[in-house]
């Protein structure tokens, strides 16, 4: 889905954006006609509330746009968008009221608001398209939404349609719109080029197991992101319940999140260079599926025990993880739909991160700050990593005792990602449960839009 900013033009109907506070004001000042029209309508700049002003022939002239008191703002974000998604299609620009400090935001949640999944059913997002507010970067804006329709579209495709052959599609896709190049190390070759737990994780299912590889950029620092592409997980012979496994399309939201991520450095220009790492696979059931006690011997040599067929990430990740530290990046990420722990810990809509680096810290929160896209940091927490050694192997791939699963797993993959290079890890939940503006029911990015942010920081662009 291609989302665009209106052209302006004089047809364009005005907005003017009401805190609750300021409509007395603004009324006052209008003619005896429009201060009727919005008294016999009610209007008091409720948060997202709106009303069309007519003019002499019934057509619109202008819209009121609600914006609550800062107070109200404090407890969302994206408040345009539930204006957009109420107000009829046509070509709207802001005339007066939005702060400076938020017309990125509010334009961009604008611009989000037309989203629709469509693949099976049709569905439109809102019609009602904005003219981008003076000031604001509306070709980067543009690039940004694009990079979001694309990780919503993997996310809520589900596995009959996205499985791995269909990532790795997405990915060829992908870097064919910006000249990055793709390789893909698939079935038995993962065994013969050293990918044992992305082999082991995936060789049960239909489509084998793979790991796509994508490069781009010739100059500048070296960044990695690895994405967690299981694109179905039932479990494996610990098999969820089935209420459990209703969701699981979305256990490929890591990799999705780093696709749409890609997608806006690549086409921003971002002088670096970029490589996506994604494992891809399914964790189904079958004669030849892992089992609950085996011991795989991963990419780095590090003996892992299988404590839980359901504790699957975690092991595609670490072989990718490997391969992006014999690199010595500058930087790796990794983002994953890894534990039920982090959701509990933080709920759906924050983005729970680790990492030992306090500048990336800082940079990742003030950054999250900036474009409404909140993230909350949680520890490496060292006194843990005994949870992890089971004594007959090097690591326990499901510490028992359930504590602290997000930062346990966590310190799993860190064993992976070494100190050759700086690095922070995203446990994502990749779902919106309940449409919000902006973002409605289904997948969602997560974490993308700061790490986009924070990345001239970190990397020194």
């Amino acid at each position: 889905m291609t989302l665009t900013f209106a052209t302006a033009s004089d047809d364009a109907i005005p907005v003017h954006v009401l805190e609750t506070d300021a409509v007395t004001g603004w009324v006052a000042a209008q003619s005896a006609t429009v201060q009727a029209w919005v008294s016999a309508n009610g209007f008091k700049g409720g948060l997202g509330k709106t009303l069309l002003i007519p003019g002499a022939d019934g057509a619109p002239v202008a819209a009121l746009a609600g914006y609550g008191t800062a107070a109200q703002r404090k407890r969302g974000r994206f408040h345009l968008a539930s204006v957009a998604a109420s107000l009829p299609e046509g070509v709207y620009r802001i005339a007066s009221g939005l702060p400076a400090e938020h017309a990125e935001e509010e334009a961009l949640g604008w611009l989000l608001a037309g989203y629709a999944f469509n693949r099976y059913h049709t569905q439109t997002g809102a019609k009602a398209r904005l003219v981008a507010p003076e000031g604001v970067d509306a070709q980067r804006l543009q690039v940004i939404a694009a990079g979001e329709c694309l990780t919503r579209d993997l996310i809520n495709t589900p596995a009959s349609d996205m499985g791995p052959d269909a990532l790795e599609q997405a990915a060829h896709d992908l870097a064919a719109q910006h000249g990055a190049a793709v390789t893909v190390i698939a079935g038995a070759d993962l065994l013969t080029q050293n990918f044992p737990m992305i082999h082991a994780v995936g060789r049960a299912a239909e489509q084998a197991p793979r790991l796509i590889d994508m490069t781009w950029g010739e100059s500048g620092p070296a960044l990695v992101l690895v994405g967690k592409g299981v694109c179905f997980d039932t479990g494996g012979l610990n098999l969820k319940p089935g209420g459990s496994m209703a969701l699981m399309k979305k256990d490929m939201g890591g990799a999705a999140t780093v696709l749409g991520l890609a997608h806006m450095i690549m086409g921003l220009g971002l002088k670096l260079r970029l490589r996506v790492l994604i494992p891809a696979v399914e964790n189904s059931v079958a004669g030849n599926s892992f089992r609950p006690g085996d011991i795989l011997t991963s990419r780095k040599g590090l003996t892992v025990e299988i404590n839980n067929t359901d504790a699957e990430g975690r092991l595609v990740l670490a072989d990718a993880l490997a391969l992006g530290a014999e690199g010595k990046p500058d930087l790796m990420l990794s983002m994953a739909t890894l534990t039920g722990a982090a959701r509990v810990a933080v709920g759906p809509d924050l983005s729970p991160f680790f990492t030992d680096d306090e500048a990336i810290a800082t940079s990742l929160a003030l950054a999250a700050a900036r474009v409404a896209d909140p993230v909350w940091r949680l520890p490496f927490w060292d006194p843990y990593e005994a949870e992890l050694e089971p004594g007959i192997a090097d690591l326990d791939n499901a510490p028992k005792g359930g504590f602290a699963g997000s930062i346990t797993a966590a310190l799993f993959l860190r064993r992976f990602a070494g100190d050759a290079c700086r690095y922070t890890h995203f446990d994502i939940y990749g779902w919106s449960p309940a449409s919000k503006p902006a973002r409605p029911k289904g997948g969602v990015g997560m974490g993308a839009r700061a790490l986009l942010e924070a990345l001239p920081d970190l990397l020194e662009l």
